[in-house]
């Protein structure tokens, strides 16, 4: 297996399902005269969000584990779209100058700075909503279990809140206020949230729509949250190492805003031994479904590919 080439062709697999499920920009919002006029510019700023690209991790993620529990009709898809979705609006608000005042994000202008930081925060706020409304034509498609598509609904509402990536983002912000009070435990517990939630969102969501027992969607919960937690030690590692052009978004933001981070609490040749051994442990719980004839090597080497990665 080339893994290079096949992760392209699942990239461009998982680009066109995101473009089936976005809004159309119809409409004529200097009209303003029917429903769709007066959203247009909300929409086309939504869509402008999720086109500038990303690795895709979350919904590559949820396809590779519904794969590995023997999923193969197209369920997935309304949920691949909605975490992409969510993810992508989580990261709008992120950016907004009231949060990390970011101008760039994988390489090109952020949302709000090219519509507007109100714009951006009504973009953020559609495709929060949107990816609900998205999820739930599952219910509209052949041969999909409700009872199976209700619980997938259930993690990605959860995993997506208050207890989930909201919560993360708070404790995120309210850090701030901490400077160097901040402990290992509360940084993990950001990371965890932050991070690792939708990570797991989108692995547990593959699982129970491939039919996966409670054990198995347990033990998937666990993966997901060693590889969240490495990948966004990853990420902090980047923001010491990596440069603009490679990450495609600001580095140095971190010790910008007096940020600590794991690299901060532990420096870097600790939290990338960490971050290897987080991510190894996540590929062993993930293998040990081989016994039970469950298997896709894809899915390995794209969690391994995680502690390499340099954008």
């Amino acid at each position: 297996m080339n893994f290079e080439q096949e992760l392209e062709h699942r990239v461009t697999e998982i680009e066109a399902v995101l473009k089936s499920y976005l809004p159309a920009e119809e409409g004529n919002p200097q009209a303003g005269c029917t429903e769709t006029d007066w959203a247009k510019t909300v929409i086309t700023a939504m869509n402008y969000s999720v086109n500038v690209g990303g690795k895709r991790l979350r919904p590559l993620l949820m396809l590779e584990t519904y794969r590995l529990f023997g999923g193969v009709s197209d369920v997935i898809k309304p949920f691949m779209a909605a975490i992409e979705m969510i993810h992508t609006y989580s990261l709008v608000h992120d950016d907004l100058p009231a949060m990390d005042n970011d101008e760039y994000r994988r390489g090109k202008k952020t949302t709000w700075v090219v519509y507007g930081e109100t714009m951006a925060i009504l973009a953020g706020d559609g495709l929060l909503n949107y990816a609900f409304e998205t999820a739930l034509k599952v219910f509209e498609m052949p041969g999909s279990d409700a009872a199976k598509s209700a619980k997938a609904l259930s993690i990605l509402a959860k995993k997506a809140g208050i207890y989930g990536m909201i919560g993360g983002q708070t404790a995120d912000i309210e850090a701030e206020n901490l400077g160097d009070n901040v402990t290992l435990e509360h940084l993990l517990y950001i990371h965890e949230h932050k991070t690792a939630a939708l990570i797991q969102a989108a692995m547990m969501i593959g699982a129970v729509l491939a039919g996966a027992n409670d054990a198995q969607i347990s033990l998937v919960e666990k993966a997901a949250y060693e590889i969240g937690v490495a990948f966004q030690i990853q990420d902090d590692i980047l923001d010491v190492t990596s440069n603009l052009e490679t990450l495609g978004k600001p580095v140095g933001s971190d010790a910008k805003n007096q940020k600590t981070t794991y690299v901060t609490i532990k420096g870097i040749d600790a939290a990338t031994q960490e971050q290897r051994a987080m991510s190894d442990h996540a590929i062993e719980q993930l293998q040990s479904l081989e016994k039970e004839g469950f298997q896709n090597d894809f899915l390995t080497e794209l969690v391994r590919s995680l502690i390499t990665r340099v954008k």
